[in-house]
């Protein structure tokens, strides 16, 4: 069964979407893999203290965009092949260093001083 015990929500982002990419994050990082299961929608409301039907639209997305499958005996699991696991890590990525330059930006960084601060801390 997937843990959402380390989920931390923000007020930035919905609710629905932040479940959705924290799976993801553990599908990639190989804490979720084909046939995890993941709590009931009203156990995730409760863990998390959101509304049923905030967990129903998570879920929701998530089978939407192919990486859980439900059935009325299993429940939800995780479900993913290359293609979904590629598709998840592109968008990740991309979102992730998106949003890293945005901020690099907002603080007037340059792109050579971006550059050079990475290249000085990737190996620390």
């Amino acid at each position: 069964m997937l843990d959402f015990s380390g989920l931390i929500l923000n007020n930035k982002d919905p609710v629905y979407i932040q479940i959705s990419n924290y799976v993801k994050k553990k599908i990639l990082l190989g804490h979720a893999e084909n046939g995890t299961g993941l709590p009931s929608r009203r156990e995730l409301a409760a863990a998390l203290n959101i509304n049923p039907n905030t967990a129903q639209k998570a879920y929701k997305l998530m089978e939407d965009e192919g990486f859980i499958v439900t059935s009325t005996n299993v429940g939800s699991v995780i479900c993913i092949n290359d293609q979904i696991y590629s598709r998840i890590e592109s968008e990740l990525t991309e979102s992730l260093v998106s949003d890293f330059i945005s901020a690099a930006r907002e603080v007037n960084l340059s792109y050579k001083k971006v550059i050079r601060l990475i290249t000085d801390k990737w190996d620390i």
